[in-house]
């Protein structure tokens, strides 16, 4: 471990174990009441492209605020000023929170984290507690330098453990845009075979301008809840597209069990949708909260409607490299 690492690692433990609140390196929604009280979510974000930083807090808040579960979201970090910069593909403090987490939440994409903080999200992996994973959850882990490490198995294209993380647990890994990346907008369509699933519950309409990606190893095991139909443009009101893309649908969202090395089936929920830009979408903000409801097992509490309403502000920058906001730091997005 070098010394940079151990000084993130020592500082994460030392908050939590002090019970700091507002912590620097993280943001804490403490839930009040509701449904959700006295379970804690752990949200993972980091990704260059999707604004993760951006839409996972603002899930965290509603549910929080809205449902009444504890939530903490974690952050790539920049070491140097503590400012959130998802380009930091090898630092996330804080993943202590996981040992203690009722559920995880994740939208990271190629990370390469350091074995120290790895370690606790392998932990959790193999506990048996589930997981909700957003877009780039699917391919989260790149070990595209340390090959040598013994969680390199989870990286989206390993061959010893095909496709990781994303294909061994969540279902698939990455294989390509199906749409028209930035072109081609995706509407949401509920499968009728699972139209009776709480998850499903009070959602009339999903649309956001992220594209449909390809899925094409997803196991038997698998209920796809929503299929992805893929529009012509950018916009909700733009028809179909009429050529082979939606013939089939790729699975957009969908649910499976996973069995890690302590035997006890895990509760799986994935989307492929999941840009802070998506969440503008409330049928996708319902989704989410559903879809923590179930995997929690608490899906006989799920409302008729969830309340997806935002808390405070929201204003997601538009998906795309380089375009996240600057100098940010997790104590500015702490409820005021």
């Amino acid at each position: 471990m070098n010394t940079l690492h151990h000084c993130i690692v020592l500082i994460s433990a030392l908050g939590f174990a002090a019970g700091l609140a507002p912590a620097r390196d993280w943001a804490v929604y403490e839930g009040t009441e509701g449904p959700g009280k006295g379970k804690h979510i752990v949200f993972l974000s980091g990704d260059e492209e999707y604004r993760s930083e951006e839409g996972l807090p603002m899930l965290a808040k509603i549910l929080a605020v809205r449902h009444g579960f504890k939530c903490t979201v974690l952050f790539a970090i920049d070491p140097k000023d503590g400012t959130i910069s998802p380009t930091q593909v090898g630092n996330i403090p804080g993943l202590e929170a996981l040992d203690r987490a009722d559920l995880c939440v994740m939208e990271l994409r190629f990370r390469e984290l350091p074995d120290e903080q790895m370690k606790h999200i392998v932990d959790y992996v193999n506990s048996g507690k589930p997981i909700v994973g957003l877009r780039t959850a699917t391919h989260a882990f790149n070990y595209a330098k340390n090959r040598q490490s013994p969680y390199a198995r989870y990286s989206f294209n390993a061959r010893d453990w095909p496709g990781g993380f994303g294909q061994q647990v969540l279902g698939e890994t990455w294989v390509n845009h199906h749409g028209n990346h930035g072109v081609e907008s995706t509407r949401g369509l509920l499968n009728p075979d699972f139209c009776t699933s709480p998850i499903l519950r009070g959602i009339t309409d999903i649309w956001g301008p992220t594209d449909v990606y390809t899925v094409s190893h997803l196991p038997k095991d698998a209920h796809v809840l929503v299929w992805g139909l893929v529009l012509t443009g950018m916009k909700p009101t733009d028809p179909p597209v009429t050529n082979k893309k939606n013939t089939p649908m790729m699975p957009l969202a969908w649910t499976r069990t996973y069995t890690g090395e302590s035997g006890k089936p895990a509760r799986i929920f994935t989307t492929t949708m999941g840009a802070s830009v998506d969440l503008e979408s409330a049928g996708l903000r319902r989704l989410m909260v559903n879809a923590c409801y179930w995997a929690l097992g608490l899906e006989d509490r799920i409302p008729a409607e969830s309340n997806v309403d935002y808390v405070g502000e929201y204003k997601p920058l538009w998906f795309g490299f380089g375009k996240f906001k600057p100098g940010v730091k997790p104590e500015d997005l702490e409820l005021k």
